[in-house]
């Protein structure tokens, strides 16, 4: 898995919700400073386990599709004398 980079406006965002976050929730003041780098060791460290389940979503949303599809190629089927 390649590193996941957010430009420069997005990274701010991510900042400004982690000092939302602590301000609101904590009642703690985090610099900016801070908030990128506990966004970075959130990144490092927990990223990897959202980015797999997010995989596993869309493997689980893939596969249901795939039947879906599946299903409608047996409706097109005609009917002959061979057997499947």
């Amino acid at each position: 898995m390649a590193n996941i980079e957010f430009n420069k406006d997005e990274k701010a965002i991510l900042v400004r919700k982690l000092q939302g976050y602590f301000s609101e929730e904590l009642q703690q003041k985090i610099g900016q400073f801070d908030a990128e780098f506990l966004l970075d060791f959130i990144g490092k460290e927990i990223g990897a386990y959202y980015y797999n389940h997010g995989l596993y979503d869309a493997q689980a949303a893939l596969s249901a599709r795939m039947e879906d599809l599946q299903d409608a190629i047996y409706q097109l089927e005609q009917r002959t004398e061979f057997r499947r």
